[in-house]
């Protein structure tokens, strides 16, 4: 009970202030109860991002299941499908296939996964003071400069004004990224099938993600396996049937 009883603080401590993890997470020292504590704040937040996505992927299947759609450049629906174009990087802003491919959620057990293990549990410098989960780059001059950077490099962290818009960065970046296009195809297989993608086999597509290769894939599957992350799974699915029937 007292576990539960500061893991429901915890919660109502993140929803107040929603742009970072709440300070009272930090002071937690039981180590167990820290990691499920991290996962259950950026659950709901993974939630809304594939929610999102959910509804942009409804559009397109509507879209395109009219006997006549709409290509009237005019139109608010063209409007809509050649933003959705450019934000994903479609190449053929007539091409279902390649919308269905982009736009899908990212498992939520793989994105937890990544979660905790580019931001060090929440504590890196990154996540503190960008709100940058994922260890995200850009070349702006609105970006945290890295201590470690090398001489003659410019590139800098993204700063997100909170968690939920790094997350949803993460996932645009997912899905439209060509270095991340054997996920993408892993996913639609599984589509195809009629199987729910799972963030387990998903996160073996990750080589790109980082510098050390098959070393990071068996760390992203250490991760998932040793905390239970297929469980979040599960919940998702459990809720995308009443997800997609409110769209």
């Amino acid at each position: 009970m007292y576990l539960r009883q500061i893991l429901l603080l915890i919660l109502i401590s993140c929803s107040m202030y929603s742009a970072g993890f709440p300070s009272s997470y930090y002071k937690i020292k039981n180590t167990d109860l820290q990691k499920r504590t991290f996962f259950e704040i950026l659950y709901p937040m993974v939630m809304q991002a594939n929610h999102k996505i959910l509804i942009e992927r409804n559009f397109i299947e509507n879209y395109f299941a009219k006997d006549n759609p709409t290509f009237d450049k005019k139109s608010k629906e063209h409007q809509k499908l050649s933003n959705l174009a450019r934000k994903y990087k479609i190449k053929d802003i007539y091409n279902k296939e390649e919308y269905l491919e982009k736009i899908d959620i990212v498992p939520v057990s793989m994105t937890l996964a990544q979660a905790a293990v580019e931001s060090g549990w929440g504590k890196s410098r990154f996540t503190k003071e960008a709100n940058n989960i994922f260890g995200h780059w850009t070349y702006s001059e609105h970006g945290l400069v890295p201590k470690s950077r090398a001489q003659g490099k410019t590139h800098k962290i993204k700063i997100y004004e909170s968690l939920q818009a790094s997350i949803e960065g993460y996932m645009r970046n997912l899905n439209r990224t060509e270095a991340y296009k054997e996920f993408r195809n892993l996913r639609a297989k599984y589509r195809d099938l009629g199987i729910n993608p799972k963030g387990l086999p998903l996160s073996q597509t990750m080589h790109n993600y980082s510098g050390i290769g098959t070393e990071y894939l068996r760390i992203l599957k250490l991760m998932i396996s040793k905390n239970q992350l297929a469980q979040y799974d599960q919940r998702f699915y459990m809720m995308e049937n009443t997800m997609l029937s409110s769209l």
